[in-house]
This record gives structure tokens, C-alpha cells and sequence, in this order.
């Protein structure tokens, strides 16, 4: 994943350019670059390495003029390098062109742009482009962008600046994300709204297959045809303070502490007190085909993956329909089975993964309706989708997920609850029940956070250890994955999540002296069984920390350590358990050192297989 930002207008784009990558940079950061025009005509300044060392090399050489794209790379094709950092141009350095995706058949193209003499100096996909672009140009830039993009397959979305033609940039998308703003005098391109929230709140929003033309004063839309196309502007009405850090340390920590407003958000005109039911306008499904639903799959990635595990046990014990969890990337291969009455869900915070809008693909070609859940109105998998619903996180900076991942959750819980209802398998008196409870997570949740004290002690002691565990049963293993899989990828310390009725089956060897292990027992029925797991690593040395309900007195009497959590109905405790399991990441990271909001080798969305 790259990010990418265009501007042209009345104001020196230099500035303009570097505010947005610095709004981008959680989407890489290895390498970042700029590319305008100038009075003496085209000019780039690129290079390895973070958007403020780009700001440093740009304040010593800087380039003034009212047109310019700009990049922030995070590499797929060629190590991050000068040389293979964005912009890249033709063998003329006339076009200059930024791209965020990969180009399939690059190599196969560079062999026949080669054989015309052209010559390349990176290793990237992305110099095809533009070696493509100045083949095709014969004084149109906007004909030769259409005809170079006909060429290519793979995902891409492309900002286009030429000499040739200073009064217009040229945008392009397909598979990968790209919006439009729209000015007064100035227009621009972003990745994503972030980018050009401070210069204008309305947006358009480009889908698969569609160009834009910008001049100071136009934006004209196409589809790669040529046909111009009327879209509807999107005004955004975020507030500018959420993409800052609003006092915290890290854009992470304020995420974290965020996720009371964001239950609060994502219930928000879902949840009727007075006729005690779930409303979800945005899931046309009508109840009848609700009642006639046979088979659920899920299709995810990484932490969205993890929400869906919970998600699985949610929908099966509200509704009794069976549920299959995929992880995307596999999904495809295995020659799913969509039967008839097969609802497909599809979870993703930035609605633009790669690989589930491919298996979301596959799973319509068969034949299932698919439902969304994501984080990003306007995104691909919102699009594709039939129905969608949306999670109200608001923007989530930091690499490593942690508001979003509870609110797929709470969005979980409200379509369990709306299966339920319309397949009647829920006591209305449960179901009244059940909804006060999920009406009270967002305060249980802000009072788990009143702990952050405790846990950042806790997490010190980790932090001189390279291996560590977690174990659980049934939720409580699904959402050991989701905390091993947070700690280890801001930390760097190697964690492994053990469903905790396996570890005689092997992994009971990992254990020696001083081990640490995080032991998850929120779930009362099955508290025994895991309360003589953790006696099984004690006996084998192990340094316990566990994570019990409030009021388990035996927890303290078995483990080392105790975090307790708020008292609700046994399918909600993850939305509260698992944050203090973040904070313990965080801190650990924290007092390791490292650079919390942007983990190595790691981007916020993978829209690239």
C-alpha cells in the first residue's frame, strides 16, 4: 500500500504536497517523493526513508511552482532506494507519474519498452507506466494515459503530471483506492480523505475504471472509454481533530481510548429502546430472506479476520446458522461451496483489501449475496457489496488496529441481534436483556481503560522477554489471536495464541522457567477447564498473567497476576477484554522503544496480494 496526493491550483503546491503525504504516511513510509512543475519545467526530489527527511532535503533544494503529485512508498516491487522511490518518469523526464497497486505484467511490458529503446533505472512495476505514457504520447496526454492503462492488468491508481501539458493532472483507478477534491481555483488527489481534508470537504470518489481530468478551475470525469460521466460530490463532515493526535502520545493510544465514543457511534440509531429491537437501514435484506439464510461465510484479513472468528460464535449462538470463518487469501483456492441461501461476509476496515475484495468476487460469481462490514463509506468493498454494514470508528491512523476491531465487533453483535429477531430464535425477554447490556459496553469500556496504570506495569515486565503465550477456550481462544497478533506486531516479542485444551498436544513443551503466559478466562462455563490449564503451566514454570471477570476470586488464588474485566453477557465480554490486552501492547512496545504508530515492515491496508 502507497499513498498518493496531487494539487494543482494558485498556491506553490511544495507545501500543500507535503501536509498530505504527512496525512498518508501510515499507508508506508520506506521512501517519499515529489514531483512539480516549475518555471524551468518539470522537477522531482525523492528519496529513502520518511516524509520528514523528504521535508529536510526539500527545505536545502526547493521547488516552487502550482502543479504537483507526490508519493509514500511502501514497497512491493524493488527494496525501498532513491532510485526506486516515487515519482518515476519517462526517459525524457517530461512525465512523471505516482502509483499506489502493482502492475501484473510489468516485466512482460518493460521487455517490449525496452526493445524500443527505453531505459529503465528502478526495479519498480511503476516506471512501466510512465515509459508507457510518453510511448503513447503524440500531444494528448489524457488519450495517451487511457491508451498506456489499457495495457496494464493489476491494481492501480495512477496521478499523471507532464511538461508537455503543466495545466492538467490526470488520475486513474482500478482495484486500488483514489478520491478526487474539489476547490475553489484548486483542485487535488488523495489517497484517501485524510490527505485533503484541510483544503476542501467535498470529494469525488472514482471507481474501477474511471479518469479524472483536473485544471485549476475543473475537474472532468471519463471512463477509460472517453465517456464523460456525472458523479454526485461527497461532502465529508469529519472533524480535523480526529486525524490528530488530540494530546496523546501516539495516534494508537488516542485510538484506544477512543473506542467508547466509537460503540457509541456504531450503535447510534441502531438500537430502539422503545420497541426493543435492532434497526440496520443499510441491510436490505428483507426478513423473510433472513429466515431462509442456510450458511454464513466469512471472508477477512489480520485483525478483521479475528473479529469475524468472534463474529462466527455470535451469529451461530443467536441465530443457530451455521458459520464458516476463511481468511481471503485462502478463500479463493479452496473452490468454495456457495449453496443457495449463502450469505457471504465480508470484514475490512479500509474496504479495500486486496485479497477479500477478491474472494468477495468469487463468492458473488457463485451465486451468494454478500454483506459488508467496514470501516470507509465510498470504499471498494462498500461498493461491491449488497449490503453493507458500516462500522463508525472514524479515521484510524495507527498501522495496528484497535478501535476498528471493536467496532466490527459491536457490528457483529448488532447483526446477530437482527438475525435473531427475524428468525425469531431469541427470548424476547433475552433479547431485551441483551440489549441493555450492549447499551452499557461503551461505559464498561471507559472504565477498563481507568486501568491503563496498572496494565503499563504489567507490561514491563514482558519487555525483557523475546517469546511469550497466550491460551484460552472457545472466545476467549479467538480473542488470544487478535492479543497475540497486537503485541507481537508492535513489539516485536514472539507471541503464539494456544487454544489452552491443546497444549498437552505439543506446545505444553515452549513452557520453561519464567515463560510468560497470558491466560484468558472470561468465560464462566468453561472457567474450571482453564483455571487447570493454567496450572499446567505453572507446573512448569511459567509467569501467569491472567484475565478473569470481576468478583473470580479463585484467579488470584492461581495466577501470578490478575487484570479483571467488567461483568456482561458472556458474547459482549471481547469488546471490553480485549482492551486491556491492547493497552499491555502498546506499553510494551512503548517501553521498548519503538515507533508505535508505524511498525516495521507493516502498512494500515494491504491493497495489494
Amino acid at each position: 500500500m502507497c499513498g498518493i496526493v496531487g494539487y494543482i491550483g494558485s498556491r506553490n503546491s511544495q507545501s500543500i504536497l507535503l501536509d498530505g503525504l504527512k496525512k498518508l504516511e501510515y499507508r508506508g513510509y520506506d521512501s517519499a517523493g515529489v514531483a512539480i512543475h516549475t518555471h524551468s519545467g518539470l522537477r522531482l526530489l525523492k528519496t529513502k526513508g520518511r516524509i520528514h527527511d523528504l521535508e529536510s532535503r526539500l527545505a536545502d533544494q526547493p521547488l516552487t511552482g502550482f502543479a504537483g503529485i507526490g508519493h509514500t512508498r511502501w514497497a512491493t516491487h524493488g527494496k525501498p532506494s532513491d532510485a526506486n522511490s516515487h515519482p518515476h518518469t519517462d526517459g525524457t523526464a517530461k512525465i512523471s507519474v505516482v502509483h499506489n497497486g502493482i502492475i501484473e505484467n510489468h516485466l512482460q511490458l518493460r521487455e517490449e519498452l525496452e526493445a524500443l529503446g527505453c531505459r529503465f533505472v528502478s526495479e519498480t512495476d511503476t516506471e512501466v507506466v510512465s515509459h508507457l505514457i510518453a510511448h503513447y504520447y503524440a500531444g494528448d496526454l489524457v488519450q495517451a494515459v487511457r491508451q498506456a492503462v489499457g495495457r496494464i492488468r493489476g491494481a492501480y491508481a495512477i496521478a499523471v503530471l507532464s511538461e508537455h501539458e503543466p495545466d492538467k493532472l490526470v488520475a486513474v483507478r482500478w482495484a486500488s483506492p483514489l478520491i478526487i477534491g474539489a476547490g475553489r481555483g484548486e483542485n487535488f488527489i488523495g489517497s484517501d480523505i485524510p490527505a485533503i481534508l484541510e483544503h476542501t470537504r467535498d470529494v469525488y470518489i472514482l471507481n474501477d475504471g474511471e479518469m479524472a481530468v483536473l485544471s485549476r478551475d475543473s475537474v472532468e470525469l471519463m471512463t477509460l472509454e472517453g465517456n464523460f460521466i456525472a458523479k454526485q460530490l461527497l461532502h465529508i463532515d469529519w472533524d480535523m481533530v480526529q486525524a490528530e493526535k488530540d494530546g496523546f502520545d501516539t495516534f494508537m493510544l488516542k485510538e484506544i481510548h477512543e473506542q467508547p465514543r466509537a460503540y457509541r457511534d456504531t450503535m447510534r440509531g441502531r438500537v430502539s429502546k422503545a420497541e426493543q429491537r435492532i434497526d440496520l437501514p443499510d441491510v436490505k435484506l428483507a426478513p423473510e430472506q433472513l429466515r431462509q439464510l442456510k450458511h454464513i461465510q466469512m471472508v477477512a484479513c489480520g485483525t478483521a479476520y479475528h473479529a469475524a472468528l468472534i463474529g462466527k460464535t455470535v451469529i451461530e449462538q443467536l441465530t443457530r446458522i451455521p458459520v464458516e470463518v476463511d481468511l481471503a487469501s485462502e478463500y479463493r483456492y479452496r473452490m468454495p461451496i456457495v449453496r443457495e441461501h449463502t450469505l457471504v461476509i465480508a470484514v475490512s476496515q479500509s474496504g479495500e483489501t486486496a485479497d477479500t475484495l477478491a474472494a468477495m468476487r468469487e463468492a458473488k460469481q457463485a451465486g451468494a449475496r454478500v454483506l459488508a462490514i467496514t470501516n470507509v463509506i465510498g470504499s471498494s468493498v462498500a461498493r461491491d457489496a449488497d449490503d453493507v454494514l458500516f462500522t463508525m470508528a472514524g479515521p484510524e491512523i495507527a498501522v495496528a488496529s484497535t478501535k476498528a476491531y471493536t467496532s466490527q465487533l459491536i457490528a457483529f453483535y448488532l447483526l446477530g441481534l437482527h438475525l435473531a429477531q427475524a428468525r425469531r430464535t431469541l427470548d424476547p425477554v433475552l433479547q431485551a436483556e441483551l440489549l441493555a447490556m450492549l447499551e452499557r459496553l461503551p461505559q464498561q469500556a471507559a472504565d477498563v481503560l481507568g486501568q491503563a496504570a496498572d496494565v503499563r506495569q504489567l507490561a514491563d515486565i514482558l519487555t525483557g522477554h523475546e517469546h511469550l503465550f497466550f491460551i484460552g477456550r472457545g472466545l476467549d481462544y479467538s480473542l488470544a489471536m487478535e492479543a497475540s497478533l497486537k503485541l507481537k506486531e508492535i513489539s516485536y516479542i514472539h507471541s503464539e495464541a494456544y487454544a489452552a485444551g491443546e497444549l498437552k498436544h505439543g506446545s505444553l513443551a515452549l513452557i520453561e522457567e519464567g515463560t510468560p503466559v497470558i491466560a484468558l478466562a472470561t468465560q464462566d462455563r468453561l472457567l474450571e477447564k482453564t483455571i487447570s490449564n493454567i496450572k499446567e503451566v505453572k507446573a512448569r514454570g511459567a509467569y501467569v498473567i491472567a484475565l478473569a471477570l470481576e468478583g473470580n476470586t479463585e484467579m488470584a488464588k492461581t495466577a501470578d497476576r490478575v487484570i479483571y474485566v467488567p461483568r456482561t453477557f458472556s458474547l459482549l465480554v471481547p469488546a471490553i477484554a480485549i482492551i486491556p490486552l491492547q493497552l499491555l501492547a502498546y506499553y510494551a512496545a512503548d517501553l521498548r522503544g519503538n515507533d508505535v504508530d508505524k511498525p516495521r515492515n507493516l502498512a494500515k491496508s494491504v491493497t495489494v496480494e
